[in-house]
């Protein structure tokens, strides 16, 4: 297939790119900048120069495509609301690139969207139009193009991780070398769920093999890592003592992670398994923290 891919020089987007092009896709990859040009022409995809803040240059290339993949997202989080609106007007560019036809798009949304309630494992066929993170803009689009009789499914992410990035625990790795120390909120007894990039890739591309109208998938490979065990793993690795710090503190500690470090975030993959016969394979997180350098 020929595959349009937006975000592809981004972290889970350059896995993507090698994931399809081995599965002897040709793929069709955006990016706004000279490097990633040269990164993706070196990878062996063909070059789409477009941004996020030109929905309608992204549907011109979509509309070129057999399938397409979006990934991209401005992670600006000092904007997420906005941002999250923004990806919202973006999906709803490219499903109308798709319109009249059976071709696939498979969106992004995290896997906190499939949560029932706070603390509760979250499940691919929940789906809560009301739910209060912005991130729900993303596939209240996406229903949208459903209902207008596009080929759309969602693929929810976790804490994606390898030796490099790991979602969100990134930046509490420079949150802890600012502060010198590694810190959880409370007992740290909450939880993030966590998958390795490779298995994400790989899910991704049998997504949009199967091409399943109104599927959710999640890319899970651990249902819920305790941010007590990242926190003593970040302190091994930088060397820092690991400290508990009150609700109450968070804020002044953690910024713009305050509204994401107590956040209890357990999700299944027991139905995408099933649906797509989709296995994960790659390390774990606390794996992964433990062998990067730091």
């Amino acid at each position: 297939m020929r595959i349009f891919l937006t975000g592809a020089t981004g972290f889970i987007g350059s896995a993507i790119v090698s994931e399809l092009l081995q599965a002897g896709n040709q793929v069709v990859g955006v990016t706004r900048s000279d490097a990633g040009a040269e990164a993706l022409a070196a990878a062996g995809a063909e070059v789409y120069r477009g941004t996020l803040e030109d929905p309608q240059g992204l549907r011109d290339g979509a509309a070129e495509a057999e399938a397409v993949i979006h990934t991209a997202f401005d992670h600006d989080f000092s904007r997420f609301a906005e941002n999250c609106e923004k990806d919202s007007r973006v999906i709803a560019a490219l499903g109308q690139a798709l319109a009249g036809s059976d071709r696939p798009l498979v969106i992004t949304s995290g896997v906190g969207m499939g949560s029932p309630g706070h603390g509760q494992l979250a499940v691919e066929d929940v789906f809560n139009p009301d739910h209060p993170n912005p991130r729900i803009a993303s596939e209240l689009a996406g229903n949208a193009l459903l209902e207008a009789g596009i080929n759309l499914s969602v693929l929810r992410l976790p804490q994606v991780h390898n030796t490099l990035k790991q979602g969100l625990i990134s930046p509490l790795i420079e949150i802890a070398r600012q502060k010198g120390v590694s810190a959880y909120v409370g007992d740290g007894r909450n939880r993030y769920s966590a998958g390795h990039v490779s298995d994400a890739a790989r899910l991704y591309r049998l997504a949009v093999e199967k091409r399943q109208p109104g599927a959710r998938y999640h890319a899970v490979g651990e249902e819920g890592v305790e941010v007590r065990a990242i926190a003593e793993a970040l302190g091994r690795g930088l060397n820092l003592p690991v400290v508990s710090i009150a609700p109450e503190k968070a804020a002044e500690h953690f910024g713009w992670m305050a509204m994401f470090a107590p956040m209890d975030l357990p999700a299944s993959s027991a139905l995408t398994q099933a649906r797509l016969g989709w296995r994960p394979t790659g390390p774990t997180l606390i794996a992964d923290l433990d062998a990067m350098r730091y």
